[in-house]
């Protein structure tokens, strides 16, 4: 049926009957929505005939490329042999047990234990209600507050709202009692004239500042990605996270990683916790592990938070319809196969260099550009009004707006967070690919600025 319908029906049909996620429903009407018809490689295709450089991987989670018929066949094989059937009623399936098996081999140390959902969002919302058995468990029921951090992003779960902190999302929806937020480790943004290294300890110790006004006693848990995806590609100083560790050690409060962007070897590690020492009691999961291809998300449970919820909790009154669906978890399986056997996590560390560096010389000139960072294949370019004062645009989010119009334009997609392009290409792309990524980043921010040089300092 859906071949013979053409694109403007489509479109049609799409302002008519569907409802999108994160939309200005009344602008996507007036402009149109774009219709994604086939994909391969880092390549999208629109019903238009565009061919386009996805260099966001779909929401950072395309790590083994688009077109895998491993990935299509190991779903099939697996929809043909037990298509679906749950998780209760003391009743598990062949891939769920596999999978579990092999997060726990490829985790870090004392990760042996994975609870599977559907979503990041999901998995999220089961660390924190986890968090709060735990500590019910142990006869300290008090313990509820959750810390995250201001540009937090950590699903569309209420519970996963109000635990991020994107301002919006609590503005339309409100958040919950007993969250609170503490300053990210955004230098570029944040860390007025220190360095990096004394910003990293001075917003680590804002944890510690808020578990003493909080009362360590009232804490359950404190949630951070590694790398701040959403809000902008935030990639903390080298000392931020072990004195993390430290505070939540010393405070009795559980440390939750969220990995749903970070993990499957988007920082040319196979979690972002490898990367940057975190040493957490959960980890959410999600994305990566399946490269997009079926909806899964997992939380780890660290040895410590298991055995109690294993000995003493009782009946955990919490989980899904498709908890440990067996094709999702068969894919995952294949998924992880691919990354491992095409050495895609290494790999992503070697590119992710050579993608910056390029970059770097390609941008070097364009006076928009304060800064570039990034971590494997996870990076972000900085547009600002004045690079030598770190000084951004008087309307935050405009021109990184007008940023990402050009780059759709040319044929390359890039996520605009305020003023900040954050990108996180597939972890297949080769070396034509980063080129070609490279020249049309180039062109779209060049575009940028001559749309918006009257707002920037000579």
């Amino acid at each position: 049926m859906l071949d013979n319908i053409d694109a403007v029906n489509l479109q049609d049909l799409d302002a008519a009957h569907h409802f999108h996620p994160f939309t200005d429903h009344k602008d996507l009407h007036a402009r149109g929505v774009r219709v994604i018809t086939s994909a391969e490689g880092v390549f999208l295709h629109d019903a238009k005939g565009n061919k386009i450089l996805d260099a966001m991987a779909g929401l950072w989670c395309v790590a083994a490329g688009y077109g895998r018929s491993e990935l299509v066949e190991a779903a099939a094989k697996q929809m043909t042999k037990l298509p679906y059937y749950n998780t209760f009623f003391k009743t598990t399936n062949e891939p769920a047990v596999m999978l579990a098996t092999k997060l726990a081999q490829i985790a870090p140390e004392g990760m042996n234990h994975a609870f599977f959902a559907c979503s990041g969002s999901e998995a999220v919302d089961s660390a924190l209600r986890t968090a709060r058995v735990y500590w019910q468990t142990l006869g300290k029921p008090q313990k509820k507050i959750i810390i995250g951090r201001e540009y937090g992003y950590h699903g569309s779960t209420t519970l996963g709202a109000s635990a991020g902190g994107m301002v919006d999302m609590h503005r339309q929806a409100g958040d919950m009692p007993n969250f609170r937020h503490i300053l990210p480790p955004y230098w570029y943004g944040k860390g007025g004239q220190m360095s990096p290294e004394e910003f990293g300890i001075y917003a680590a110790r804002q944890l510690e500042a808020k578990i003493k006004e909080l009362g360590a006693e009232n804490v359950a848990a404190f949630i951070g990605e590694p790398i701040q995806g959403a809000g902008g590609v935030i990639i903390p100083p080298e000392t931020y996270w072990p004195e993390v560790n430290r505070i939540c050690k010393e405070n009795d409060i559980l440390l939750i990683a969220d990995e749903v962007i970070c993990g499957f070897g988007r920082t040319g590690k196979m979690f972002g916790s490898d990367y940057f020492g975190i040493k957490p009691d959960m980890m959410t999961l999600a994305k990566g592990i399946t490269s997009g291809y079926l909806p899964l998300s997992a939380v780890m449970l660290h040895d410590r938070v298991a055995e109690v919820m294993i000995n003493d909790a009782g009946e955990y009154y919490h989980g899904f319809t498709y908890s440990g669906h067996p094709v999702s978890c068969a894919v995952a399986l294949k998924n992880i196969e691919i990354l491992e056997n095409e050495k895609l996590v290494a790999g992503a560390a070697a590119k992710g260099e050579t993608l910056r560096a390029k970059l770097a010389e390609a941008l070097a000139d364009n006076p928009i550009v304060g800064e570039i960072r990034g971590v494997g294949l996870i990076g972000a370019i900085e547009l600002t009004a004045d690079k030598r004062t770190r000084k951004f645009f008087e309307k935050n989010g405009r021109v990184g707006g007008i940023c990402r119009d050009f780059c759709f334009a040319n044929g390359v997609i890039m996520r605009a967070v305020r003023d900040t392009m954050v990108f996180s290409p597939p972890l297949t792309i080769n070396d034509d690919e980063i080129d070609m990524m490279v020249e049309l980043a180039k062109k779209s921010i060049g575009q940028t600025y001559d749309a918006v040089k009257s707002e920037v300092a000579s």
